[in-house]
């Protein structure tokens, strides 16, 4: 009896390696048809999704900011426009003027008796300005007119005042009927621009002068360049 019970206990050992070797051959199989589900650990699987997430809104940032106009940011409200100032025109130009002024209009004079007073005004323009400004007064003869003063200067006395001193000083007074040049003439005084001069002078009729009505004309010469650089003023005059 006991020679029986030695090979039962031998292949009952046979079958389980051959149950074990089964077993391992059938996880291999799974293995082999799931290989990356196998394979894969379950941290790695863990971090798919979230790496998945991370460039999805990479991309989603990067449409939006591509979307957005640069206009759409927010600034501060442009101001409107201000008024728009004209151009001040620049003044227009202007010269120099001469102006004669008498109590009475013209001067009556009468023979040996007293003088009279009048100005001469000069009134300057923005275009210039004189260094030798002269004044020249000449009194015309009207050759064959009746009543026509005939004679020369001592007929007259022209005086102008100082302004320094106060005093009236002897001027020159030109009788005759016809023009002196311009070049002939020398002095004068400055005149700035858009300044203002007044002179005053007298004249007197002497006792042997002659009687008769003549204008007085008042020229303004500009002695450095030779010219007349205003028209002539005209006082009207009569000796009695």
């Amino acid at each position: 009896m006991p020679a029986s019970r030695g090979p039962r206990r031998a292949l009952s050992a046979a079958a389980v390696a051959a149950v074990l070797l089964a077993g391992a051959t059938g996880c291999e199989d799974e293995a082999a048809e799931h290989p990356v589900a196998a394979s894969v650990s379950p941290s790695v699987a863990a971090s798919v999704p979230a790496s998945a997430d991370a460039s999805a809104s990479a991309s989603g940032s990067a449409v939006a900011s591509a979307s957005v106009p640069a206009s759409a940011s927010p600034s501060a409200p442009a101001s409107p426009p201000g008024p728009t100032r004209a151009a001040t025109p620049p003044p227009a130009p202007t010269r120099l003027t001469v102006a004669v002024d008498t109590r009475g209009g013209r001067l009556a004079l009468v023979r040996g008796g007293a003088p009279q007073e009048f100005t001469v005004t000069l009134r300057n323009g923005n275009t210039a300005e004189y260094r030798h400004l002269l004044v020249a007064l000449q009194m015309e003869i009207l050759v064959g007119e009746p009543g026509t003063p005939q004679g020369s200067g001592p007929g007259f006395r022209l005086e102008r005042l100082d302004p320094a001193s106060g005093s009236w000083r002897p001027a020159d007074l030109r009788i005759a009927n016809d023009a002196k040049p311009p070049s002939q003439f020398t002095g004068g005084s400055p005149l700035a621009r858009e300044a203002v001069r007044v002179e005053r002078y007298r004249l007197r009729a002497t006792a042997g002068g002659p009687t008769g009505s003549s204008p007085v004309v008042v020229s303004v010469i500009d002695t450095d360049t030779d010219h007349e650089v205003a028209a002539h003023a005209v006082l009207g005059h009569s000796t009695g």
